[in-house]
């Protein structure tokens, strides 16, 4: 039995990868917006049932191609984020005008339910720009379409990441580590499939009008993430908390590279914990359970990283 018609936004990034495969094998028909089919379109098309996946090339600022993609849709899911900013992929325009946009044109199609990946914490930091326009887009989606879900996940971590990753190549060049606010910002990570798996309930479940966070098993501090991963590539480093002065100046120089290691805004939401907040529903709440413990999964690729691995240095 065909499931529901689901549209797309961001279905290339870790999680959108996931979620294709859970959404396509539970019988739902889903449409991909890519922003340049060449590059992204191989890869997306493998990673969903056939007969179940479109991938479409799309401007996602142009309303009238947007309009279109629209006709005949029942879900609207958007996973669009960026942890920095580059040219026209402003922090406000792709968390906050976007996301306006898109919610607007689900009421206007009379869509049954669109679901927002936000992010947990961001309602304390509001010294981030980053933060200031997540808020801003999911104001602006609630005011737009009633029928909206926002999810909030803590750290999201998988083979695919931008964070275990990285911080694992670090600390296979770097002779210590730095630590800003001493380390002890708090995490709760949880694993992409887990993730990928509450988006799949929102939709076979029509939860609406609803902020849900989105949390791991563990709560873990910045510090204890970085000693465990240091732990499992065999290349335990000497741990180094800076000064709040000599932290700027580090990170005005890390955000430097063509792709940052870190930015000022992004040091600024280190500042606050990335854990329940209690104020909203968890996926605890609503009964999905996330199991995989963050050591047991990251060992599991970590290998890559150890002497010899393929990204060994």
């Amino acid at each position: 039995m065909i499931g529901k018609n689901i549209l797309v936004f961001g279905g290339s990034g870790q999680i959108g990868r996931h979620l294709i495969r859970r959404l396509t094998k539970n019988n739902h028909l889903v449409t991909v917006v890519t922003r340049n089919l060449h590059q992204k379109g191989a890869v997306l098309k493998t990673q969903g049932n056939p007969g179940y996946l479109e991938v479409i090339e799309a401007n996602i600022f142009d309303e009238n191609q947007l309009n279109n993609l629209f006709e005949n849709k029942d879900v609207c899911i958007n996973l669009i984020g960026i942890l920095y900013e580059k040219g026209n992929n402003t922090f406000k325009n792709i968390h906050d005008n976007f996301p306006t946009i898109v919610s607007k044109i689900c009421s206007k199609k009379k869509l049954k339910q669109f679901i927002h990946i936000s992010a947990l914490g961001i309602e304390k930091a509001k010294d981030s720009n980053y933060a200031i326009s997540k808020l801003n887009g999911e104001k602006n989606i609630f005011n737009n379409f009633s029928k909206s879900t926002i999810l909030r996940p803590s750290l999201v971590y998988s083979v695919d990441d931008n964070f275990t990753t990285n911080m694992m190549s670090l600390l296979s060049i770097l002779p210590f580590f730095p630590l800003y606010y001493e380390g002890k910002t708090k995490f709760s990570p949880i694993h992409v499939s887990e993730m990928a798996e509450i988006i799949l309930n929102m939709v076979e479940k029509n939860i609406c009008s609803e902020v849900i966070e989105c949390v791991g098993p563990d709560v873990i501090t910045f510090r204890e993430i970085i000693e465990k991963l240091s732990i499992l590539i065999d290349k335990k480093k000497i741990l180094i908390p800076l000064p709040s002065i000599i932290a700027k100046i580090n990170v005005a120089l890390l955000e430097k590279f063509p792709k940052p290691l870190i930015t000022m805004d992004q040091l600024k939401l280190l500042k606050y914990d990335n854990v329940l907040s209690r104020e909203n529903k968890s996926n605890l709440d609503l009964g999905i359970k996330s199991v995989l413990k963050f050591e047991d999964e990251v060992k599991k690729y970590s290998y890559m990283w150890k002497k010899g691995g393929e990204y060994s240095k």
